[in-house]
């Protein structure tokens, strides 16, 4: 563990409170310990640190490598580098020999741990119920509070949101997320902790295209039995028109770089929510890998002359939903062919993805902030929120700007990236150089005139023999 940047006047305003310790808030942790007389403080409710512990299954991985840890993207010195993990808990040889670049999802939740419990400056069991502007002290005021009920308010110039997100559930769903239904109708963030009853429904519903729902529509089929007669009967729904790969060309990976969030920036703002929607494979799509473990699954219930237990339905929209006794009645939309049918399951498991939603601790800021025209954070490039000139500190955000960052957002590989870039903000120095350009693409129109290529020196070619005098 390192010691804790010090100020000489302890009641003194942090330089730097973080609310939410996830991934990214965490990377900014993991940075700002660097920063000799750097005061900052990281908050979260949760008991320790977690991530997406509903989807921790066995044998899922990230779907980024291992380099983009908290840090080694901006500074693979950092003593709280995976590798350097690896190194504390004596596995570099079997990470060597196992020739992983994709790491377990399971393991970086592990390291992610192990960070957070080192890092003097993250304290759990601690949930902000409030943030407000103090205007006497010229600083923000945080207020937290212990499970116990002890608060604490503590004085800082600047604040990074790193909420997180919340799960998206289709509208139809909603009236059914509920006691009575809990286990049987449940976003995929809570997917894990009703797994065993899900596996023992015989049938069962999982609405999304996504990852998420690849790897819950997976998990159910292998816990049918091997000639796939027992278990769950599996079905898969999704609105795209496809069960997509996602984008994982090196040339296409370019969109998650410093260069395109620049480019992105300056598009109109029609320009970027078109994008965005176009651009769902770059961060929505599925894992090759996963596909074909799913196709294989099914093609092995094929032998023998069987059928599987599953069907796969893209192109199709929820339009209602209800209870039916001790099942769920469906009504659904072929959005191709514009036909309405009903489905009947015994569960439903949405994997519908995540948003960034306002935290309820912001409402005594909410007059503050300078919304867009939607209710969204107005973002700059070192990701500060657009704020009232009354307010003398700086609010930053981290994963709540898709909107005018791009697809990189909620993405772990600009994690270190963007980290780093707020924090060089929140010091007023390069603490952490940043180099300007990171990809081969040239997003947009060139900024200047490409140059033009000398012209090859003149080859004298001489006449043929029999011209020559």
């Amino acid at each position: 563990m390192t010691a804790p940047s010090t100020s000489p006047d302890q009641n003194a305003p942090y330089d730097l409170v973080g609310v939410g310790i996830g991934p990214f808030n965490l990377s900014l942790a993991a940075l700002a310990d660097g920063v000799p007389g750097f005061r900052s403080l990281f908050l979260d409710a949760k008991p320790a640190f977690s991530w997406h512990p509903g989807l921790l299954m066995e044998g899922t991985t990230l779907q980024v490598p291992f380099l983009a840890d908290l840090v080694t993207m901006v500074d693979p010195t950092s003593p709280w580098s995976y590798l350097n993990y690896l190194r504390a808990h004596e596995r570099m040889f079997k990470f060597f020999f196992s020739e992983r670049f994709h790491i377990p999802r399971r393991e970086y939740d592990h390291y992610c741990r192990w960070v957070a419990e080192r890092l003097s400056s993250c304290r759990f069991d601690a949930r902000v119920t409030a943030l407000e502007w103090d205007e006497t002290a010229d600083a923000f005021a945080v207020v937290h509070r212990s499970a116990d009920g002890e608060q604490t308010r503590v004085l800082t110039r600047q604040v990074v949101l790193g909420v997180g997100t919340d799960p998206v559930v289709p509208a139809p769903l909603r009236p059914l997320l509920t006691d009575t239904h809990a286990g049987r109708v449940l976003h995929s963030a809570d997917y894990r902790v009703h797994r065993a009853r899900l596996g023992a429904a015989d049938d069962v519903t999982v609405i999304g295209a996504g990852q998420s729902g690849a790897e819950v529509a997976l998990d159910l089929l292998r816990n049918q039995d091997g000639d796939g007669r027992g278990g769950p009967y599996v079905r898969w729904l999704a609105r795209t028109a496809a069960f997509a790969p996602m984008e994982y060309s090196k040339i296409g990976l370019e969109h998650f770089t410093p260069d395109y969030i620049r480019f992105f920036r300056d598009l109109p703002e029609t320009t970027r929510e078109r994008l965005t929607a176009e651009q769902w494979q770059l961060y929505k799509g599925v894992s090759e890998e996963t596909l074909g473990e799913i196709y294989d699954e099914l093609y092995e219930r094929t032998i023998g002359g069987g059928e599987p237990r599953a069907s796969l339905h893209p192109a199709v929209e929820v339009l209602a939903a209800e209870a039916d006794g001790d099942r769920y009645l469906l009504t659904c939309r072929s959005r191709q062919q514009d036909s309405v049918f009903e489905i009947r399951t015994a569960a439903v498991v949405s994997a519908t993805g995540y948003a960034a939603s306002r935290p309820a601790f912001l409402k005594k800021m909410a007059d503050l902030v300078d919304w867009d025209v939607k209710g969204r954070y107005q973002v700059d490039g070192d990701y500060r929120v657009a704020l009232d000139p009354r307010v003398s500190g700086t609010l930053y955000v981290q994963n709540a700007e898709m909107h005018t960052h791009g697809v990189g957002a909620p993405d772990l590989t600009l994690g270190a990236w963007r980290a780093a870039t707020i924090l060089n903000a929140a010091v007023g120095k390069a603490v952490l150089p940043v180099a300007p350009r990171q990809a081969f693409t040239t997003f947009g129109a060139p900024q200047e005139p490409a140059p033009v290529p000398d012209q090859p020196p003149a080859v004298h070619v001489p006449a043929p023999a029999e011209t020559q005098r």
